[in-house]
């Protein structure tokens, strides 16, 4: 059986400033919060989102991505 490894990498989105950064993803945890380098906002999931890269990323976190679901918040 051949599974496909999730995307580790994603690149968030300020909503506020359009910054934009790659950042590589947890794979143990959800990622609540986040500072955008560039305005100091702190990004939080939307509703409905386990976590910001849900949310405000170019990819779903590992979890989701795997169809698993979210260990740590039971989205």
């Amino acid at each position: 059986m051949t599974t496909t490894a999730p995307q580790l990498e994603s690149v968030l989105t300020c909503p506020e400033c359009g910054h934009a950064k790659r950042e590589v993803m947890p794979t143990d945890a959800c990622q609540f919060f986040y500072e955008c380098e560039r305005c100091k906002t702190v990004l939080r999931p939307k509703a409905g989102d386990c976590c910001v890269f849900c949310s405000y990323g170019s990819a779903k976190c590992p979890p989701v991505q795997m169809q698993l679901g979210c260990s740590s918040c039971s989205a």
